[in-house]
């Protein structure tokens, strides 16, 4: 390794680094955003009881076989 070896970081790395420094609650802050939106508990039956009850759909419905 040379000895004036330093490691690269990009702005964007700089700029996220600063951020944290700045605000150390923000890491929580978006796991509790996320978890508010996107981690959610599946209820399984629910889910099948709605597939099961689905009607399939024509391919094109705007076509009508009866026109007159």
């Amino acid at each position: 390794m040379h000895f004036f070896w330093k490691p690269y970081k990009s702005e964007a790395g700089l700029f996220i680094d600063e951020l944290k420094a700045r605000k150390p609650t923000l890491e929580a802050e978006q796991r509790a955003g996320r978890a508010l939106l996107w981690d959610k508990s599946i209820d399984r039956e629910a889910q099948a009881d709605w597939r099961s009850a689905r009607v399939r759909q024509q391919g094109y419905v705007y076509y009508h076989w009866n026109e007159t």
